[in-house]
């Protein structure tokens, strides 16, 4: 039984930082993701990283402020968020499966998911 159990959200002014972290138990994927969904707009990808060979892949609007990371030991995925913007608020999802390659961006390629975390930026 896969389950992923997102923690970390909250609150934080602009121009802070906020780390969510992602517990994943009953399995273990060749790739995690986190994704994002504001209200009134599609869910989008906002990082991945490839456990096999450490790759890492960022939304354009993210890159250079957020990083991606996945503890193996614990299974546990981590994105460090900083610099935060009023933009980067939304409900975060980390999700996890062996998508396609090139799809990692796309929510259909994973088949598991948490229930999200709110980050709220002001």
């Amino acid at each position: 039984h896969v389950q992923l159990v997102e923690s970390g959200g909250g609150s934080a002014l602009a121009g802070g930082s906020v780390r969510l972290s992602c517990a994943a138990s009953g399995y273990t994927f060749n790739t995690y993701s986190w994704f994002r969904q504001a209200p009134g707009q599609e869910r989008e990808g906002v990082a991945a990283i490839d456990t096999g060979d450490g790759s890492t892949y960022y939304l354009n609007s993210v890159e250079g402020r957020f990083t991606i990371s996945h503890d193996n030991a614990k299974n546990t995925l981590y994105l460090q968020m900083n610099s935060l913007k009023p933009e980067d608020t939304a409900m975060y999802y980390c999700a996890a499966d062996y998508p396609r390659r090139g799809s990692w961006y796309a929510p259909p390629s994973y088949r598991y998911s948490g229930q999200g975390t709110q980050v709220t930026v002001s």
